[in-house]
């Protein structure tokens, strides 16, 4: 179940990025809000194996688009000496529901024999809540200003930066979107391919450094490998949601003071230093569930405070306006089936290579992505949106 929901994923991305640029982003997150809502409903109630099947499926599609649309608008409408902040707020909200589920799970397991359709059903109340807040917020005032819509993009930048001077604003913007280009054809040209290669590997190298092995099989290698009981390695993996909301709220403070490269690299040089001990111990010291435990946490804190929050705010403020979205899907397609692909080789690397072999990969994946950002990734921290375009061009 979990591998289709992250295949629905890829398709929500997929297709978020062109619905996004044609309709506008917030009409199509209040689309993934109502696919949040009957996905949580569906799979709670299903009569038959193929509707709870369905069910995920939406509620991966939901998910894909959420992923893309957040926070792309969030970078559209953001000041740049705020937007890494704002940007993470998101990775923030996703981290803190992830807790939210581990600790009600933990709950809920405790209940009669069908806690199970509580589990999936509660989760229609985010999703309504989602729907209804989305009334007062204002579409991005890039893509009205693309659409021709100038008066409510205007009102809409005096609504959300009171402060600045909204002609001047409103002027860089149209001249930015004036010379952009809008095909996916144009996202191989030679201005745009850099920035498109640079984001699909910083998607990939999200996911392929293990990060969803922890999250979603802690549970199962604590008590396999550590020799945990049940309880205390789900007690384990609410620790590892503690650990990841805390080290959000570190980089969220951070992000927009030291930039996106220094929290990269720290990130991918500490998971690959933690993974390399945590696969040691596995191979030497087995069955100790509390040590293991330590490298594991580390591991969670690094990457909270560099790839689950950098890699967001890479992917949303690294395009042109025009073509974001299409951009954006292309990348968050790519992290998904990244996603995918971890999630289902995972248990069955384990019993070809040992869990410490696997760890020692992903620790090697880290070495590899730690070089490539060094020699790639530019620092884009106080620029806008109009700037990073010309340093493309340039």
């Amino acid at each position: 179940m979990a591998t289709v929901l992250l295949w629905g994923c890829a398709v929500g991305a997929a297709l978020a990025g062109w619905a996004s640029d044609r309709f506008g982003r917030r009409v199509v997150l209040f689309a993934a809000g109502l696919l949040f809502c009957v996905s949580a409903l569906g799979a709670a109630f299903p009569s038959q194996l193929w509707q709870l099947i369905a069910a995920r499926v939406l509620g991966g599609i939901a998910i894909g688009s959420a992923s893309l649309i957040v926070p792309l608008y969030i970078a559209e409408i953001a000041p740049a000496r705020v937007r890494g902040r704002l940007v993470t707020l998101n990775q923030l909200a996703i981290v803190t529901g992830i807790l939210i589920a581990f600790v009600s799970n933990y709950g809920l397991a405790r209940l009669t024999h069908g806690s199970w359709r509580w589990m999936f059903g509660l989760g229609a109340v985010p999703a309504v809540a989602l729907c209804v807040s989305l009334l007062w917020i204002p579409e991005s005032p890039r893509w009205l200003l693309q659409r021709g819509k100038r008066e409510r993009a205007r009102a809409t930048l005096q609504q959300i930066s009171p402060g600045i001077e909204v002609e001047s604003a409103l002027n860089e913007i149209a001249e930015s979107l004036t010379e952009e280009v809008g095909t996916y054809r144009e996202l191989l040209g030679h201005a745009l391919r850099k920035p498109l290669v640079l984001t699909v590997m910083l998607a990939i190298i999200q996911q392929v450094t293990g990060i969803n092995t922890v999250l979603y099989y802690g549970a199962i290698v604590f008590a396999e490998h550590g020799g945990a009981s049940a309880s205390q390695a789900i007690g384990m993996n609410v620790m590892v949601g503690v650990v990841n909301l805390l080290f959000t709220v570190v980089a969220l403070l951070m992000i927009d003071r030291l930039g996106r490269r220094p929290l990269l690299l720290t990130a991918t040089g500490g998971m690959g230093l933690c993974l390399l001990v945590f696969a040691a111990m596995l191979h030497y010291l087995p069955g100790r569930s509390a040590l293991l435990l330590v490298p594991v946490l580390g591991y969670v804190a690094c990457f909270a405070f560099g790839l689950g929050t950098g890699v967001w705010v890479c992917l949303a403020e690294l395009f042109p306006n025009r073509i974001r979205g299409r951009a954006m899907s292309i990348a968050t397609m790519v992290l998904w089936i990244s996603v995918s692909c971890v999630t289902a080789t995972f248990l069955s690397l384990i019993k070809i290579f040992t869990a410490s072999g696997v760890f020692l990969g992903y620790a090697l994946l880290c070495a590899a992505s730690f070089v490539y950002i060094f020699l790639r990734l530019p620092e884009t921290k106080n620029r806008t949106l109009e700037e990073i375009e010309i340093m493309w061009l340039k």
